[in-house]
């Protein structure tokens, strides 16, 4: 457990009063391709979304240690600038936030990327072409109306840009054609290169796993790990499917855990606030940026070329 960057013991959590998880030990080493799979409704989303602080779920036994610190208490902003990712399954659309004031309200959080101004555009520009991504993207709403692929993509963008010390990705090869898996395969290997990235992937199919070097499998049922091993774990569940570690009848094909999702009442998102919260950090960052430049225009980044504040943008 000391080497571990991710060590989770005996974590139960719960949504509302339905208990989903069931004592998990988990530990994730630096640098590892751990691969958490399991049928539909096992509960792997469930587990993904409590490493991440998600309020919609309960714990109510064990504790969750990253790099050294206990984080089961912390806030999910505290979790992410700790080194935490998680990208969704299912990317929520938030209309009316385009895309590049979202990824700058999300840098802002994090100072030590030191990306302000110039630094920030170019990186962003380098990560979009990268992923094959058209810079007008930027302009957009955040996930409206975006295809899967898009939205799958817009997730890598936030990745590559964060470079996070543990990124969770739940199901992020659902939904992808041959090219975009392509795509996102290319973004988790640049990750691992970039920063020695460690990844915890949560799937219930093998397609995007012969991409990858996997380091250690687990398998979840009924909200309990039931089976771990080396990456030959994989080509047995290919082989016998997951009935071999107690999967559910056909007639209860869908877990409790599942159901349960459905009822789940998630604190609704609010985006005027969000708002207003990176419009105070962009704002504080251009204030310590002038005057570090001593008010003169050599602030890199204060205002685009047009005189457009970017954190009006």
């Amino acid at each position: 457990m000391a080497d571990a960057l991710l060590a989770v013991q005996g974590l139960s959590a719960s949504a509302g009063e339905k208990a989903i998880l069931y004592g998990i030990d988990l530990e994730v080493n630096k640098g590892e391709i751990h691969v958490l799979m399991g049928p539909n409704g096992a509960g792997k989303s469930t587990l993904g979304h409590v490493l991440m602080g998600n309020p919609a779920f309960t714990v109510t036994g064990g504790n969750i240690v990253l790099d050294g610190t206990d984080i089961t208490e912390d806030d999910v902003d505290k979790r992410s600038r700790a080194g935490l990712f998680i990208s969704f399954q299912a990317p929520v659309e938030v209309p009316g936030v385009p895309l590049n004031s979202f990824l700058r309200a999300i840098v802002a959080q994090h100072e030590e990327l030191d990306l302000k101004g110039k630094k920030y555009k170019k990186r962003v520009a380098d990560i979009m072409e990268q992923l094959d991504m058209d810079a007008s993207y930027l302009d957009r709403e955040l996930n409206v109306g975006f295809s899967g692929g898009e939205k799958k993509k817009i997730e890598m963008l936030q990745l590559l840009l964060l470079q996070p010390k543990l990124a969770i990705l739940d199901e992020t090869d659902s939904g992808l054609d041959v090219d975009a898996l392509n795509v996102v395969s290319k973004a988790m290997a640049a990750y691992r290169e970039e920063c020695d990235g460690t990844i915890l992937i949560i799937t219930h199919n093998t397609r995007i796993l012969e991409h990858l070097p996997v380091d250690r499998t687990h398998v979840m049922v009924k909200g309990k790990l039931v089976a771990e091993g080396d990456a030959s774990l994989i080509s047995r569940i290919d082989a016998e499917g997951f009935e071999q570690f107690g999967h559910v009848e056909e007639d209860e094909k869908e877990d409790a855990s599942a159901k349960d999702m459905r009822s789940v009442t998630i604190p609704e998102f609010n985006v005027e606030d969000v708002l207003a919260d990176a419009e105070a950090a962009l704002a504080e960052a251009d204030a310590k940026r002038a005057a570090e430049a001593g008010g003169t225009d050599e602030a890199n980044g204060t205002s685009d070329a047009d005189g457009t504040s970017e954190a009006g943008q």
